[in-house]
Protein backbone atom coordinates (compact mmCIF):
# COMPACT_ATOMS: atom_id res chain seq x y z
CA UNK A 1 0.00 0.00 0.00
CA UNK A 2 1.38 3.44 -0.85
CA UNK A 3 2.38 5.66 2.06
CA UNK A 4 0.49 8.62 0.58
CA UNK A 5 -2.58 8.95 -1.60
CA UNK A 6 -4.13 11.81 -3.54
CA UNK A 7 -7.56 12.98 -2.44
CA UNK A 8 -9.99 15.59 -3.66
CA UNK A 9 -12.76 16.74 -1.38
CA UNK A 10 -15.10 19.66 -1.06
CA UNK A 11 -15.23 21.10 2.45
CA UNK A 12 -17.88 23.70 3.21
CA UNK A 13 -18.27 24.27 -0.51
CA UNK A 14 -14.57 24.81 -1.18
CA UNK A 15 -12.59 22.23 -3.22
CA UNK A 16 -9.33 20.81 -1.87
CA UNK A 17 -6.83 18.48 -3.52
CA UNK A 18 -4.09 17.08 -1.33
CA UNK A 19 -1.60 14.26 -1.11
CA UNK A 20 -2.16 12.69 2.31
CA UNK A 21 -0.64 9.91 4.34
CA UNK A 22 -2.73 6.79 3.80
CA UNK A 23 -3.36 6.45 7.55
CA UNK A 24 -4.27 10.10 8.18
CA UNK A 25 -7.60 10.33 10.00
CA UNK A 26 -10.27 12.54 8.52
CA UNK A 27 -10.45 14.49 11.81
CA UNK A 28 -6.71 15.20 11.61
CA UNK A 29 -6.98 16.17 7.94
CA UNK A 30 -9.75 18.65 8.72
CA UNK A 31 -7.98 20.13 11.72
CA UNK A 32 -4.31 20.00 10.71
CA UNK A 33 -4.31 20.14 6.94
CA UNK A 34 -7.24 22.52 6.48
CA UNK A 35 -7.03 24.44 9.78
CA UNK A 36 -10.72 23.95 10.56
CA UNK A 37 -10.43 23.43 14.30
CA UNK A 38 -14.15 23.53 15.07
CA UNK A 39 -14.20 19.77 14.56
CA UNK A 40 -13.08 18.58 17.98
CA UNK A 41 -11.29 15.35 18.82
CA UNK A 42 -12.30 13.83 22.13
CA UNK A 43 -12.14 10.09 22.57
CA UNK A 44 -10.63 9.10 19.20
CA UNK A 45 -12.79 5.96 19.33
CA UNK A 46 -16.05 7.25 17.83
CA UNK A 47 -17.80 7.24 21.20
CA UNK A 48 -18.09 10.91 22.18
CA UNK A 49 -19.34 12.45 18.92
CA UNK A 50 -17.21 15.60 19.23
CA UNK A 51 -15.65 14.97 15.82
CA UNK A 52 -18.94 14.61 13.94
CA UNK A 53 -19.03 16.18 10.48
CA UNK A 54 -21.33 15.74 7.52
CA UNK A 55 -20.09 13.61 4.65
CA UNK A 56 -22.42 13.75 1.66
CA UNK A 57 -25.14 14.94 4.03
CA UNK A 58 -24.73 12.13 6.58
CA UNK A 59 -23.38 12.63 10.09
CA UNK A 60 -20.13 10.67 10.47
CA UNK A 61 -17.42 10.37 13.10
CA UNK A 62 -14.35 11.86 11.47
CA UNK A 63 -12.03 10.11 13.95
CA UNK A 64 -13.15 6.73 12.59
CA UNK A 65 -12.49 7.48 8.93
CA UNK A 66 -9.30 7.90 7.00
CA UNK A 67 -9.05 11.06 4.93
CA UNK A 68 -8.57 8.81 1.88
CA UNK A 69 -12.05 7.37 2.47
CA UNK A 70 -13.50 10.85 1.94
CA UNK A 71 -12.01 11.16 -1.54
CA UNK A 72 -14.67 12.65 -3.80
CA UNK A 73 -16.97 13.51 -0.89
CA UNK A 74 -18.72 16.72 0.06
CA UNK A 75 -17.79 17.49 3.66
CA UNK A 76 -19.41 20.04 5.92
CA UNK A 77 -17.97 21.12 9.24
CA UNK A 78 -19.34 23.43 11.92
CA UNK A 79 -17.49 26.29 10.21
CA UNK A 80 -19.72 25.76 7.18
CA UNK A 81 -23.04 25.88 9.04
CA UNK A 82 -23.77 29.59 9.03
CA UNK A 83 -25.04 31.13 5.80
CA UNK A 84 -22.61 34.06 6.23
CA UNK A 85 -20.07 35.43 8.67
CA UNK A 86 -22.62 37.80 10.19
CA UNK A 87 -25.54 35.37 10.37
CA UNK A 88 -25.85 32.19 12.45
CA UNK A 89 -27.47 28.98 11.28
CA UNK A 90 -30.97 28.67 12.84
CA UNK A 91 -29.77 25.73 14.95
CA UNK A 92 -26.89 27.83 16.29
CA UNK A 93 -29.33 30.63 17.10
CA UNK A 94 -31.57 28.21 18.99
CA UNK A 95 -28.57 26.89 20.97
CA UNK A 96 -27.68 30.46 21.89
CA UNK A 97 -31.25 31.40 22.81
CA UNK A 98 -31.95 28.25 24.86
CA UNK A 99 -28.51 28.15 26.49
CA UNK A 100 -27.77 24.79 24.88
CA UNK A 101 -24.04 24.92 25.55
CA UNK A 102 -21.63 25.55 28.37
CA UNK A 103 -17.98 24.84 27.68
CA UNK A 104 -18.75 24.28 23.99
CA UNK A 105 -16.47 21.30 23.40
CA UNK A 106 -19.29 18.94 22.42
CA UNK A 107 -21.36 21.60 20.65
CA UNK A 108 -19.93 21.32 17.10
CA UNK A 109 -20.50 17.56 17.05
CA UNK A 110 -24.02 17.90 18.42
CA UNK A 111 -24.86 20.62 15.90
CA UNK A 112 -23.59 18.52 13.01
CA UNK A 113 -25.53 15.52 14.29
CA UNK A 114 -28.72 17.55 14.53
CA UNK A 115 -28.64 19.03 11.02
CA UNK A 116 -29.54 15.81 9.16
CA UNK A 117 -31.72 14.70 12.08
CA UNK A 118 -33.93 17.79 11.80
CA UNK A 119 -33.98 17.56 8.01
CA UNK A 120 -35.32 14.00 8.29
CA UNK A 121 -37.52 14.68 11.33
CA UNK A 122 -38.91 18.24 11.34
CA UNK A 123 -41.47 17.38 14.06
CA UNK A 124 -39.36 15.58 16.68
CA UNK A 125 -40.55 14.71 20.15
CA UNK A 126 -38.22 15.26 23.10
CA UNK A 127 -37.63 11.51 23.15
CA UNK A 128 -36.65 11.61 19.45
CA UNK A 129 -34.12 14.36 20.18
CA UNK A 130 -32.72 12.52 23.19
CA UNK A 131 -32.28 9.37 21.12
CA UNK A 132 -30.66 11.32 18.27
CA UNK A 133 -28.08 12.92 20.57
CA UNK A 134 -27.44 9.76 22.56
CA UNK A 135 -24.17 9.28 20.69
CA UNK A 136 -22.89 12.72 21.69
CA UNK A 137 -21.36 13.11 25.12
CA UNK A 138 -21.65 16.35 27.07
CA UNK A 139 -20.02 16.62 30.45
CA UNK A 140 -21.45 20.04 31.37
CA UNK A 141 -25.11 20.49 30.61
CA UNK A 142 -27.12 17.45 31.61
CA UNK A 143 -28.66 17.74 28.10
CA UNK A 144 -31.86 19.55 29.17
CA UNK A 145 -30.99 22.82 27.43
CA UNK A 146 -29.54 20.97 24.42
CA UNK A 147 -32.85 19.16 23.95
CA UNK A 148 -34.73 22.41 24.46
CA UNK A 149 -32.52 24.14 21.86
CA UNK A 150 -33.16 21.43 19.27
CA UNK A 151 -36.88 21.55 19.95
CA UNK A 152 -36.79 25.34 19.62
CA UNK A 153 -34.95 25.10 16.29
CA UNK A 154 -37.51 22.58 15.01
CA UNK A 155 -40.40 24.75 16.13
CA UNK A 156 -38.89 27.85 14.54
CA UNK A 157 -38.24 26.02 11.26
CA UNK A 158 -41.94 25.20 11.11
CA UNK A 159 -42.85 28.84 11.78
CA UNK A 160 -44.10 28.05 15.27
CA UNK A 161 -44.27 30.40 18.24
CA UNK A 162 -40.62 29.64 19.08
CA UNK A 163 -39.85 32.01 16.24
CA UNK A 164 -41.34 34.90 18.16
CA UNK A 165 -38.40 36.73 19.76
CA UNK A 166 -40.65 37.96 22.58
CA UNK A 167 -41.13 34.40 23.85
CA UNK A 168 -38.43 33.69 26.40
CA UNK A 169 -36.62 30.36 26.50
CA UNK A 170 -37.33 28.67 29.84
CA UNK A 171 -35.11 29.96 32.63
CA UNK A 172 -34.21 33.26 30.91
CA UNK A 173 -35.56 36.50 32.32
CA UNK A 174 -36.85 39.40 30.25
CA UNK A 175 -33.94 41.49 31.58
CA UNK A 176 -31.43 38.94 30.30
CA UNK A 177 -33.09 38.89 26.88
CA UNK A 178 -33.14 42.72 26.77
CA UNK A 179 -29.49 42.92 27.82
CA UNK A 180 -28.48 40.34 25.21
CA UNK A 181 -30.44 42.22 22.54
CA UNK A 182 -28.74 45.52 23.41
CA UNK A 183 -25.31 43.90 23.36
CA UNK A 184 -26.01 42.32 19.97
CA UNK A 185 -27.20 45.69 18.61
CA UNK A 186 -23.83 47.31 19.36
Amino acid sequence: MPSSVPISVSVNGRPYTREVEARLLLSDFIRQELGLTGTHVGCEHGVCGACTVLMDGEAVRSCLLFAAQADGAELRTVEGMAPSEDQLHPLQTAFRDAHGLQCGFCTPGILMTMIPFLEQNPHPSEDDVRLAISGNLCRCTGYANIVRAVMLAAERSRGGPGGDPTIEPRGVSAATVATAASVEAH
